[in-house]
C-alpha cells in the first residue's frame, strides 16, 4: 500500500565525503608507513694490468667517412664506383705505407651524421680485401 499519493519519492544520493575522508587517511597512512630504500649497485673491484707497452705499434690503416660521402683513406681522398673498387684502393695503400704480408688494423674514423651505409661500405671493402681487424674510432668525454 501506497500512503503517500501525491509525493515523490526521493532518490537515494551516495555520499562521497566520507568516502574521500577515509581514502586520505589510507594514503597518509601508506606515506608514512612506507620506507624508501635506495637499491644498493654492484661492488666491484676491476682487475688491473701490469703489461708492458707493445714494443712495436701495428700497422693501421686510417680510413675517414665524412657526413657528405667522402672516404679518405690514410688523409688521401678516395673515389670509387662500389664497394670492390674501395677494397682495391684500401689494398693499394696498405701496399704503399704497411709491411709486405702483414693485415693492416683497419681504424674507421666516422663522422656522426655520416650514413649508416657508408660505415657498411667501409666494412665490407675491409672484408673482400681480406682485413680482419677492424675498429672504430670514438671522442673521450661528453663534450665537443
Amino acid at each position: 500500500m501506497n500512503f503517500r499519493k501525491g509525493q515523490r519519492r526521493e532518490d537515494p544520493e551516495i555520499n562521497l565525503i566520507p568516502f574521500i575522508d577515509v581514502l586520505l587517511v589510507i594514503l597518509i597512512f601508506l606515506m608514512v608507513s612506507t620506507t624508501y630504500s635506495k637499491f644498493t649497485e654492484l661492488q666491484i673491484t676491476l682487475p688491473t694490468a701490469d703489461a708492458q707497452k707493445a714494443e712495436e705499434k701495428p700497422f693501421e690503416l686510417s680510413v675517414t667517412v665524412d657526413a657528405k660521402g667522402n672516404y679518405t683513406i690514410n688523409g688521401e681522398a678516395v673515389s670509387f664506383r662500389d664497394v670492390a673498387g674501395f677494397a682495391q684502393a684500401m689494398r693499394e695503400a696498405a701496399a704503399k705505407g704497411g709491411e709486405a704480408g702483414k693485415s693492416p688494423v683497419v681504424i674507421v674514423n666516422a663522422d656522426q651524421f655520416a650514413m649508416h651505409q657508408m660505415v657498411i661500405n667501409v666494412m665490407e671493402a675491409a672484408r673482400i680485401a681480406g682485413y680482419e681487424k677492424l675498429t672504430f674510432a670514438a671522442q673521450t668525454g661528453g663534450t665537443k
